[in-house]
């Protein structure tokens, strides 16, 4: 494990698309990307500004990942991007925002949250819903951490696991 003063150097790092993770591909996040995560991530105080971070670092880490594969196309809410070579739907934004999040984890900078499993609403009887997960350490409190509301490179949707359970979206504005 890296201390938070050590410098931070490139990480790869699995990700998918083209929906139900069908194409996969390594993502190579570069020195620059990993340092602007870990000042982000360093400056949060409590749980609330950490998943701030978190929200913003997904998004970050998604723009570098578009820029090496074609997810840079894809579009939130599997909105105009039928057929598009780079589209994500839940599955694959979960699981790239879970590979995402343990490699913030793995390096030791998420202070006040640890990574858990994707997790899934079924609102629908058939239409599965899939985010990320995380929980604070100490108060057992899960959040889901939601990308696939936006295009890629947003910050992602970061709430209470029941909320999102009961079909909680982010506030179109």
């Amino acid at each position: 494990m890296l201390c938070f003063g050590l410098a931070a150097q490139a990480d790869e790092v699995s990700i998918c698309y083209n929906y139900d993770c069908a194409v996969t591909a390594k993502v190579d996040l570069r020195a620059y990307q990993l340092r602007a995560a870990r000042r982000l991530l360093l400056r949060a105080m409590d749980t609330v500004e950490e998943r701030k971070a978190i929200s913003l670092v997904i998004g970050l880490f998604e723009v570098a990942a578009g820029r090496q594969t074609p997810t840079w196309a894809d579009k939130g809410r599997n909105v105009n991007d039928d057929g598009v070579d780079g589209r994500m739907d839940c599955i694959d934004e979960s699981a790239n925002a879970t590979a995402y999040l343990h490699l913030l984890e793995g390096r030791g900078w998420l202070k006040y949250h640890r990574v858990l499993e994707p997790v899934k609403r079924a609102p629908i009887l058939v239409n599965d819903h899939w985010a990320a997960r995380i929980v604070e350490k100490k108060t057992g409190r899960e959040f889901a951490v939601d990308s696939w509301f936006f295009d890629n490179g947003q910050p992602a949707f970061v709430v209470l696991l029941e909320e999102w359970r009961d079909g909680a979206e982010p506030n179109e504005e």
